[in-house]
Order: C-alpha cells, then sequence, then structure tokens
C-alpha cells in the first residue's frame, strides 16, 4: 500500500511538472487553413502565429498543394476566442535581428462575420496576403524592367545616324554663335539706329493719332450731315423738274391750291 502510494504521488508529480512546463491552460483551439502563393522558407511545424503581434497559435501541419504546385498549404491551430473575421489575412513575416520567420495575422476589412467552413471544405480558409519580402521583391523587379526599357531606349536613341545628327546640328549651333559674335557690332548698330528711328517718328505718330480723332469727332460729323443736306436738296430739285415737266405753267402762274373734298385733310 505503501509502495502503490508512492508511486500514484510521483506519477502525479511527474503530470504536473509535464504540464507546468507544456504551458498548457486547457484553452481550445481551432483549426484554418491557408493557401500560400510564394515560398515558406523558415517556416517549420510549431512555428508561431501571431495576431497583430500577439501569439495566437502555432503550425501545425506544412504540406505542398498537389493539385497546384505553386501554392503551399499550412494548418494552423489557433486559439479559439482569436477574433478570425472574412477580413483577416494571412502572410509571412520575420524578425528584425533574428529572422525568425512566423506567419501573421491582420484583419484589413470591416466585416466582422466570423469565418466559417465553406462547403466542400474540412477547415476554414483564411486568405492571404503577399508578405514584403515579395513586395520588395516585385518593386526591385519592376525597376530592373524600367531601367532595362531606358537603356533600350538610349541605345535607340543614340545610334550612328541620331549621333551624326547631333554632331552636325552641334557644328551648326558653333558657327551660327561664332557668325554672331563677330556681326555683335553691326547688331548693335542696327539695334541702336532702330531706336533713334523710332524716337524720331514717334511725334509724326503722336500727330496723325490726334488728326485721326479731329477727323473723327468733328470733320466727319459736320461732312456727313452735309450730304444729308444735299440729298434733301436733290430730291427738292428733281421733284421741281418733273411738276414743270407736267406743267410747264407753273412757271408763270405759280402752283395752284388744291380745294380739299369732303372729309379729306391735308
Amino acid at each position: 500500500m505503501i509502495g502503490g502510494a508512492v508511486i500514484a504521488l510521483f506519477a502525479l508529480v511527474v503530470m504536473g511538472i509535464i504540464l507546468i512546463s507544456s504551458g498548457s491552460n486547457f484553452e481550445s483551439y481551432s483549426t484554418y487553413l491557408v493557401y500560400m502563393q510564394e515560398s515558406v522558407t523558415g517556416i517549420n511545424i510549431d512555428s508561431m502565429v501571431e495576431f497583430n503581434g500577439v501569439e495566437v497559435g502555432r503550425v501545425k501541419d506544412i504540406q505542398l498543394n498537389h493539385q497546384n504546385p505553386k501554392l503551399v498549404k499550412l494548418l494552423l491551430s489557433i486559439k479559439s476566442n482569436t477574433p478570425i473575421t472574412r477580413g483577416t489575412v494571412a502572410m509571412l513575416a520575420s524578425r528584425g535581428i533574428t529572422g525568425i520567420s512566423y506567419v501573421a495575422l491582420k484583419d484589413r476589412s470591416d466585416d466582422m462575420q466570423a469565418l466559417k467552413v465553406e462547403p466542400g471544405q474540412k477547415y476554414p480558409i483564411i486568405k492571404t496576403a503577399p508578405s514584403i519580402f515579395l513586395r520588395l521583391d516585385a518593386a526591385l523587379n519592376l525597376l530592373t524592367n524600367n531601367f532595362r526599357q531606358i537603356n533600350e531606349s538610349i541605345q535607340s536613341l543614340l545610334d550612328k545616324e541620331n549621333l551624326h545628327s547631333i554632331k552636325v546640328t552641334l557644328y551648326n549651333l558653333d558657327q551660327i554663335t561664332t557668325n554672331l559674335a563677330r556681326n555683335s557690332q553691326r547688331v548693335n548698330l542696327i539695334i541702336e539706329n532702330t531706336s533713334e528711328a523710332s524716337k524720331r517718328f514717334a511725334p509724326l505718330l503722336q500727330s496723325g493719332v490726334g488728326t485721326m480723332k479731329l477727323l473723327e469727332t468733328q470733320t466727319l460729323p459736320e461732312a456727313y450731315r452735309l450730304l444729308l443736306n444735299m440729298d434733301d436738296m436733290t430730291r427738292s430739285l428733281a421733284e421741281l423738274s418733273y411738276e414743270i415737266k407736267q406743267n410747264p405753267s407753273i412757271l408763270i402762274r405759280g402752283v395752284d391750291r388744291v380745294t380739299l373734298g369732303p372729309g379729306e385733310v391735308k
């Protein structure tokens, strides 16, 4: 009896030590599935899973997707009270100095509905996002392609024909500059003569402007009124000439007044 009690006590102590060392707190865990579209180098079984920097679980299994070898299937064991929603995404990350890789979870939308198992699936599938290394690699590739295109454009621009044209253009510019330098005194003399001529003609131009204003304001209106009077006189003479032709006796007897009939007015 004493031996059995000692053995049972020893077994309880060993189990307690195991539970304490494993850090088990009897929390429940849920399994989620992640399909990574990039290399998972550095991720191993039992690697950490963090949600916004807080450890919430571990990597349970790592496998290739046999239907699509470009995808790597990760099984994550995450605490059941972790708020995994439809907006949660998983990405690969690593510690700055130590370089330890882990799976980072973040919520990138306002959809707070809990993530559920889709029909035909065994576990809920968490969406993925490219890691910072993949984004840097894509940016560097794009930058390299841009530099390559720029290099090709420069090479196509600086072919033999274009280089010859550039040399000819530079030679012509040099000749023009030389000729301008030689004839600078003549150009200055022409400019001075032009400015002197403009000064001499300035009073004439001002007087011409004054004359035009005088014609516009006084002479032209008077001439217009004179033309109107002459037009009236021409009409009157035309009417008188017509009446004389019709009745020449009016030159002696004058024009008889016509007696108005009943109801007529002048």
